[in-house]
């Protein structure tokens, strides 16, 4: 794994390292806002550098994680991990996640009672 010279584009970057599974899904990212450098919303095709600190956001959790080595082409997941710093908050444990509100199976549709409940629990 040799460092390249000069800038890569963070959409390929972040897909070189295993951040998105394709390339498409990490420019998708980066348009939605989903991608942050160095605290500022990223382009696709904003450069990195050493040092940069990239925020990838998916799901209710954010990968936070510092640019050690530019790479362009995807690597494994050893490899991949050397060229960044992962400085993620951990992810909540799992029973914390499950989803709100499940009904039995069975149990119909839920009464208009029911639903406020269900939207209340979820913070709607």
């Amino acid at each position: 794994m040799a460092e390249h010279e000069g800038s890569v584009r963070v959409d390929s970057w972040i897909w070189a390292v295993r951040l998105v599974k394709t390339r498409a899904l990490a420019a998708a990212a980066c348009r939605a806002g989903h991608v942050r450098v160095n605290g500022e919303r990223a382009k696709p095709a904003q450069a990195l550098k050493p040092g940069d600190e990239v925020r990838v956001r998916e799901d209710n959790h954010e990968r936070v994680v510092v640019v050690r080595t530019l790479i362009r082409k995807r690597v494994g997941a050893p490899a991949a991990a050397e060229c960044l710093v992962d400085n993620s908050p951990p992810r909540p444990p799992r029973e914390f996640v499950a989803a709100a509100g499940q009904r039995d199976r069975g149990a119909g549709r839920p009464t208009k009672r029911e639903r406020r409940e269900l939207d209340g629990l979820r913070g709607h």
